[in-house]
């Protein structure tokens, strides 16, 4: 694997499947028991300019799992958010540290970070991707299809940093992947560009088109961090793309739905299918703390 965690576009298929099997691996052994501790003695910065519930709670808890010790650091608490240089925080950090968590918003940002460490650097969340959750969703559609290969996902929703990020994870390991967003909301750029070599993906503007036989349904709230001041106009442009039981009627009878939360019910998702596969959801979000430690403990362990 490589040194750094950035986005998934940087990663090969047999990356992605690594990380997989050992936080499975992790997972089995943590419920019954077994515990590691291949990062002890070892810090992680978590650097948050964003604030997060599931992505804190899961790293801290993961490195304690591990052996090792976490600490928050608020963008606001430090001195880059008194202008000091990104490249001069990755240098000091470099020097006190193991290992670096970021939760930000400018991809370029947590790039040049890792550009200046010495040290690994993962990407908690940006404007652009979200690795991390993504990996807990190929984690959880494994757990419930015993499967990729194959496996159609239909994104319903906005364009965003995990739509992005699970384009690419799910064509890498050999999903279909259909993609239904109001139009002027479709995803990056970059990752279109992407997609468009992989001709098991499909960018439409009908949810019923994308969620036809789906074997898994994921969705994200229309107005994500720093998108408030639009949320009445995206709840106007987003009317009939939610996730409910008649999109779940066109669905494959076995589907799964996904969501990273948090959800507002009765907005993307509706609260009857919210609750009615509340089980996957909620191992989804489980599965953060199991794909994470994976990664931390390729990343920063021996």
């Amino acid at each position: 694997m490589k040194k750094d965690l950035l986005k998934l576009l940087d990663l090969s298929q047999e990356d992605i499947l690594e990380i997989l099997n050992l936080a499975d691996q992790m997972k089995y052994e943590l419920k019954n028991g077994i515990k590691h501790k291949v990062l002890k003695g070892k810090t992680l910065a978590m650097i948050f300019s964003k604030s997060s519930t599931r992505t804190r709670v899961s790293f801290e808890t993961g490195m304690y799992q591990l052996g090792g010790q976490a600490l928050f650091l608020s963008h606001n608490d430090l001195q880059i958010g008194r202008g000091e240089p990104v490249e001069d925080t990755a240098r000091v950090l470099s020097r006190y540290v193991d290992g670096i968590m970021i939760r930000t918003f400018a991809q370029e940002e947590v790039e040049t970070l890792a550009s200046r460490a010495s040290i690994p650097v993962i990407n908690g969340l940006t404007d652009f991707a979200h690795p991390c959750q993504i990996l807990a969703d190929l984690m959880t559609v494994r757990e419930y299809h015993s499967a990729l290969e194959g496996v159609k996902v239909a994104w319903i929703g906005d364009g965003n940093n995990v739509c992005n990020s699970l384009i690419v994870g799910a064509l890498k390991c050999g999903m279909k992947m259909s993609v239904a967003t109001p139009k002027g909301y479709e995803p990056h750029a970059d990752i279109l560009a992407f997609a468009k070599e992989y001709p098991e993906f499909s960018l439409v503007n009908d949810p019923a088109e994308a969620a036809e036989t789906a074997d898994v349904l994921v969705t994200d709230v229309w107005a994500s961090m720093g998108q408030e001041d639009e949320a009445q106009k995206r709840i106007r442009d987003f009317a009939g793309f939610q996730i409910n039981e008649k999109i779940m009627s066109i669905a494959h009878e076995k589907a799964i739905v996904l969501h990273c939360l948090p959800a507002h019910r009765d907005e993307e998702i509706s609260a009857g299918v919210f609750e009615k596969y509340a089980d996957p959801i909620f191992d989804e979000a489980e599965n953060r703390l199991h794909a994470q430690k994976a990664v931390m403990a390729l990343l920063m362990g021996k």
